[in-house]
């Protein structure tokens, strides 16, 4: 089951350690089947705000992504970006093959209290 790296990057303001974290951080993916699914791309807001920039990075699981996350490789590279850009990131797995939303939703009705 895939997982992925989200990111919700602001207030980046230009910096040479920046360009370098981008330059290197294919690098330290790669080896985990990491790839970009999202990078660099203008957002459209439908509902709320969302100021800065969205990143999402594809991995074939999500044992994958904490161990790129946990990587020297990654470790060592982080700090270029998180001295220079505010932001959150989460590692979370994606929905299995056949996924039914109406199955997580008759879960949530059983558990609300009888009426």
């Amino acid at each position: 089951m895939p997982a992925y790296a989200i990111a919700h990057l602001r207030d980046a303001a230009p910096h040479p350690e920046i360009a370098e974290y981008i330059e290197r951080i294919t690098a330290t993916f790669a080896p985990y089947g990491g790839r970009f699914l999202v990078h660099a791309a203008q957002h459209e807001v439908k509902e709320g705000s969302w100021p800065g920039h969205a990143v999402v990075i594809a991995f074939p699981g999500i044992d994958e992504a904490r161990a790129w996350w946990d990587s020297p490789a990654y470790q060592e590279i982080a700090p270029l970006r998180s001295r220079h850009i505010e932001g959150d990131i989460i590692l979370v797995p994606g929905v299995p093959d056949g996924y039914d939303p109406a199955a997580t939703a008759r879960a949530m009705r059983e558990a609300l209290p009888a009426r």
